[in-house]
């Protein structure tokens, strides 16, 4: 496996990042005015900063965005373990995880709200030498890599879901994200929902305490460990996975099948779910057999923002942007559509935006 393009965004150090949330006063500073089609946002500064899935989206909407409004969009992928972090501490404008806060962490960040503001997947890539591209692997068998129970690419599970291919005996070695990251949670809760053992031992998180295997910071990191190590594999961004050429397996979902990751079976996970909770937490993973051709660990990414801000103008018009006119950027970068019943329910969380 070889990394052929750069990363898809360039990261703001988190320092940079926190120095110029400062001077900009943060989500308490008074220069929160409008960025709507006035051009009242000449002088507004949104600074935010999580989700590395997300990030070439966000790319994308900043550079769109300030030749819209003149608004600045600054925004740092540093994980969604630090997004979630970073706006409970409220030193950004908004956080962007691809988890949905826990009952704790939305009770430390004091009223902050949640819009899904993109739909994505984490795929699965591997480096291994002799073995076949597109890989079928299940549920379980993944948590047993990962618990550390299946260890070499021949096992007789792996040779069960790929019939007639020439598998090697390499070692396999596990690849996770050492920061806390919204696709580890999206995978810990696909491996959950399918693996009693794994929902037991390790269960949910954007930091899982793996039992086995070698940590990467960041997609960046894990691609990286894998694209190294003959046996390696690891779970990505679609966008990276996709905008890297780099090899994945195809999953086994509910209804038995292989669906090729992309916008069409992420969009169909996303019709599975028929339930919105009020605070718009959704899991897409592993969705019911009647879902067919559905993607099974595909994900909502959410934006996370404080419902009193200084900035409340400028938050509302960014995020009616970004779930409206910014979505065309989305399928270029293997984004799917959000679904009509989550922008109704993101217009509505975005109303309740207000001043501090």
């Amino acid at each position: 496996m070889t990394i052929t393009r750069k990363p898809l965004i360039s990261l703001l150090p988190l320092a940079g990042l926190l120095a110029l949330a400062a001077g900009c006063g943060g989500s308490g500073s008074s220069s929160g005015s409008s960025t709507g089609g006035s051009g009242s946002g000449q002088n507004t500064v949104l600074v935010g900063a999580g989700s590395t899935l997300v990030a070439p989206l966000v790319a994308q909407w900043s550079g769109d965005y300030a030749k819209k409004t003149g608004a600045t969009i600054t925004y740092g992928a540093i994980g969604s373990g630090g997004g979630i972090a970073q706006i409970t501490a409220r030193t950004v404008d908004f956080g962007a995880s691809d988890a949905p806060l826990s009952p704790d962490q939305a009770q430390a960040c004091k009223s902050c709200l949640q819009v899904p503001w993109a739909l994505a997947a984490t795929l699965v890539s591997y480096n291994v030498k002799g073995a076949p591209a597109k890989l079928r692997l299940d549920g379980p068998t993944l948590a047993s890599i990962y618990l550390g129970k299946i260890t070499t690419w021949n096992d007789p599970a792996i040779a069960k879901l790929n019939p007639g291919a020439t598998l090697p005996a390499t070692k396999i070695t596990p690849v996770f994200r050492s920061d806390g990251s919204g696709d580890t949670y999206a995978f810990s809760d696909f491996l959950s929902k399918v693996s009693p053992e794994w929902k037991s031992k390790e269960g949910v998180s954007t930091q899982v305490s793996f039992p086995t295997g070698v940590g990467g910071k960041g997609n960046d990191g894990v691609a990286a460990v894998v694209g190294r190590t003959d046996g390696a594999l690891g779970y990505l961004a679609i966008s990276y996975v996709f905008g890297n050429d780099l090899d994945y397996a195809l999953i086994e979902n509910a209804a038995g099948q292989f669906p090729a990751p992309g916008s069409a079976s992420i969009s169909a996970a996303a019709a599975a779910a028929t339930r919105i909770p009020a605070d718009n937490a959704i899991s897409l993973t592993n969705p019911p057999a009647s879902a067919p051709s559905a993607y099974p660990v595909s994900t909502f990414t959410y934006a996370l923002v404080p419902q009193r801000s200084s900035k409340a103008n400028a938050l509302r018009d960014f995020l009616t942007y970004a779930i409206g006119p910014g979505q065309k950027f989305g399928p270029t970068l293997h984004f799917a559509t959000l679904p009509p019943r989550v922008l109704a329910a993101d217009r509505r969380t975005i109303a309740k935006i207000g001043s501090s």
